[in-house]
C-alpha cells in the first residue's frame, strides 16, 4: 500500500520572508546558565560528557528513533556527534545535557541542533536513555528548553522558508509585509521552531502536543539508512513569541 503523505520540503518551494530569530552568534557554552526544573538540570555540554553520551547513543531502543537507526560504532563516532555542541561550534547550536537534578547524572541531550532545517527554520530534537522514558521528563525538558529559547535576544532576519509554513493562526503572524533591499514586499512571518518525528514515534508526538506544538503537515521521505524505505514524518512547530519567558 502506498503511503499517504504530503510532499516533503523542496528547494524550489522556499520563499523569502521577514521574521525574527535568536541573535547570532548564539551565546557560547561558557556564558549559558544551567536551567533547573523540578527534576532536571539542563546545562551546556562539555568534553567530559563523552562517556555518558556514548552510553546514551549505544542503547538500541534510543537510536531506533534516529535517522541513523543504529547505535554508534565506537567512542570516536560519539565524539563526532558531540563536537557540534562544543566550542567553537556552540555559536551555531543550542543543545543541552539533560541531567537528573538529584544526582547530576546525564540521562539525555536535547535542544536546537540545527538553525536551518529543510523547511528553513530552526529545529528541536532530544533523546533520553531508555530507563527514563514514560516519566514525563521529556515534556519537562521541552517546556524548559522552549522558555530558554524564547528568552534569547532577537534580531530581524530575512530567510527562505517552506511556503506552507507562512500560514499561521495568530493574528498578524503572516499578514504583514516588509521591504527587501530590492524594494520588493516580503511577507512578515511569525517566528517558528520545528520538530520532526516519525509516524511510529507516538510518544514524541504526544510530548510535542503537551508542550503546545501545532501540527503543520505529515510528509513522505526516504530513510537515510535505506533509500528503499519510505516513511511518514509528522512535523510540528512551536511559536516562540507565544511562549511565556521564564522569570
Amino acid at each position: 500500500m502506498e503511503l499517504q503523505g504530503e510532499p516533503g520540503p523542496n528547494e524550489a518551494d522556499l520563499v523569502l520572508v521577514r521574521t525574527t530569530l535568536p541573535r547570532l552568534p548564539l551565546p557560547p557554552n561558557a556564558d549559558r546558565a544551567a536551567i533547573a526544573t523540578d527534576r532536571l538540570i539542563l546545562r551546556p555540554l562539555s568534553p567530559d560528557d563523552l562517556d555518558a553520551m556514548h552510553v546514551l547513543r549505544t542503547q538500541p531502543e534510543v537510536m531506533a528513533w534516529t535517522s541513523a537507526n543504529r547505535i554508534d560504532r565506537d567512542v570516536a563516532e560519539t565524539q563526532e556527534r558531540l563536537d557540534p555542541f562544543l566550542p567553537p561550534n556552540d555559536s551555531k547550536t543550542y543543545n543541552f545535557a539533560i541531567c537528573l537534578r538529584a544526582t547530576g547524572e546525564l540521562i539525555g541531550v536535547g535542544g536546537c541542533h540545527k538553525l536551518e532545517n529543510a523547511f528553513g527554520w530552526p529545529e528541536i530534537g532530544y533523546m533520553f536513555r531508555r530507563e527514563h522514558w514514560g516519566k514525563g521528563l521529556a515534556t519537562e525538558f521541552l517546556n524548559a528548553f522552549l522558555g530558554a529559547w524564547r528568552a534569547l535576544p532577537r534580531e530581524e532576519a530575512t530567510i527562505r522558508v517552506d511556503q506552507r509554513s507562512t500560514v499561521t493562526t495568530a493574528a498578524g503572524g503572516s499578514s504583514n509585509a516588509a521591504s527587501s533591499s530590492s524594494g520588493a514586499k516580503l511577507q512578515q512571518v511569525e517566528e517558528q521552531i520545528f520538530a520532526i518525528t516519525t509516524q511510529k514515534n507516538v510518544r514524541s508526538q504526544n510530548v510535542m502536543k503537551k508542550a503546545g506544538a501545532e501540527h503543520l503537515l505529515t510528509w513522505k521521505a526516504r530513510e537515510i539508512y535505506d533509500e528503499n524505505i519510505l516513511v511518514l514524518l509528522p512535523t510540528c512547530r512551536f511559536f516562540p513569541g507565544r511562549i511565556v519567558s521564564p522569570q
